[in-house]
């Protein structure tokens, strides 16, 4: 089989190549007897007997860690198989945006950015849970699909807890950038050499910047094994102090400083997420919502923005106060408090829980206040109408005068 192109593999028809990496070439291809569309990623083995047994043993060792799982945040393997100098491995077909090009164009809305990272980190647990460490997670095997799920993609230099493979001493396998202080010595690296990666990718899409950044290749691997980065609220204010504390957790340079699992992670990173849309008043940049909307495909039809529902279903709630408050105006059942501004809110808090259900089926036009309420709300009316205090004075001297009447006669 030529080496420079390759038209078909096994039964898969290649369609078009899709990008090259550094274990080979991924085409869309058709799968004639499934009737499917799906991905080849192959790889050329070499001439060198070497090179050849380790480049083939790593492609098969990916096909068996990536093939056991079975999770939807983890790209699904159909089928493996070589054919001549060629190996192939046939895999779900992702419709979606690397998480690398999104980043590329600006910050990323940070719930958007929680949200990713949560789900991620769901999936490294389910590959952990079987053994299967990636060891190369960054922005780049991330794709996000058009519902807005994460997945996990080429696990090529994954590794097996129980595999025999082994790779050079100090080789370095993965970004740089991206590495753990384990891997970047060159030292034996487990699962929580992913959560280190996943720390850095939380870092740079919270805070716009990678954590450890140098000129050189040595320096960076310096960095990442001494350094202490600075937390990302340092470069955005914006940022809750819980989000510095877990990534902080995250990129601690001991394994057993760290989380340790990856279900652990994304609890951690959800509650901050649930903590960030429960803030009033919080909402992404319009044009940070724009950017991520235009980053996925163009049949996409998804809201990135919790925050932004939240703000509009505020905007909904006053606009449910202001009715209601008209309401109340229009039955003779203004709230107290001031004429110059709507107490409502606060009135029912007050009340409790019963009293705004109530007022709410009142606003509806299903129920009417209770008498209870009815009167309280009605003498407080009263007690606040401009005419009250000439009404008072009217009944003090009346009962004056009655007074003197009768002690006269």
């Amino acid at each position: 089989m030529s080496k420079a192109k390759v038209n078909k593999l096994g039964r898969y028809k290649l369609v078009t190549e899709l990008g090259r990496g550094a274990m080979g070439v991924v085409y869309k291809a058709e799968d004639p007897l499934l009737n499917r569309t799906v991905a080849v990623k192959t790889i050329l083995l070499m001439d060198d007997p070497a090179a050849r047994a380790e480049y083939e043993a790593r492609f098969f060792q990916e096909a068996k860690a990536a093939g056991g799982l079975n999770h939807p945040n983890l790209i699904t393997i159909h089928d493996v198989g070589r054919e001549g100098d060629v190996a192939y491995m046939a895999m779900e077909l992702l419709e979606g945006t690397e998480l690398r090009e999104m980043m590329a164009k600006g910050r990323l809305p940070l719930p958007f950015a929680l949200d990713i990272v949560a789900q991620v980190a769901d999936g490294l647990a389910h590959a952990h849970e079987y053994g299967v460490v990636h060891r190369d997670i960054k922005p780049a095997n991330i794709m996000i699909m058009r519902d807005r799920r994460a997945k996990i993609m080429d696990f090529g230099i994954a590794r097996v807890r129980t595999s025999d493979i082994r790779t050079q001493t100090g080789a370095i396998l993965g970004s740089p950038k991206y590495l753990s202080p384990e891997q970047a010595a060159g030292t034996s690296a487990d699962f929580r050499s992913d959560i280190f990666s996943l720390g850095v990718v939380l870092h740079e899409l919270a805070a716009g910047e990678p954590p450890f950044s140098a000129s050189s290749v040595a320096q960076l691997l310096q960095q990442i094994t001494t350094a202490t980065p600075r937390p990302p609220s340092a470069a955005n204010p914006s940022i809750p102090a819980v989000l510095d504390l877990i990534v902080a957790k995250a990129l601690d340079k001991q394994p057993d400083g760290r989380y340790q699992s990856a279900a652990e992670f994304a609890a951690d990173v959800r509650e901050c997420l649930a903590q960030l849309t429960g803030r009033k008043g919080q909402r992404p940049d319009a044009g940070e919502a724009t950017m991520v909307e235009s980053a996925l495909p163009a049949a996409a039809s998804v809201d990135f923005v919790l925050e932004g529902t939240r703000a509009d279903n505020s905007a909904q709630a006053a606009g449910a106060a202001a009715g209601l408050s008209a309401t109340l105006v229009g039955q003779g059942l203004s709230l107290p408090l001031s004429r110059r501004f709507d107490s409502t809110e606060a009135f029912l808090q007050l009340t409790g829980p019963a009293a705004a259900s109530n007022v709410a089926a009142v606003a509806q036009g299903s129920a009417k206040l209770p008498l209870s309420l009815r009167i309280r709300t009605a003498l407080n009316r009263e007690q606040f109408e401009p005419a009250w205090p000439i009404f008072a004075g009217a009944v003090v001297v009346a009962m004056a005068f009655a007074f003197l009447i009768a002690y006269s006669s």
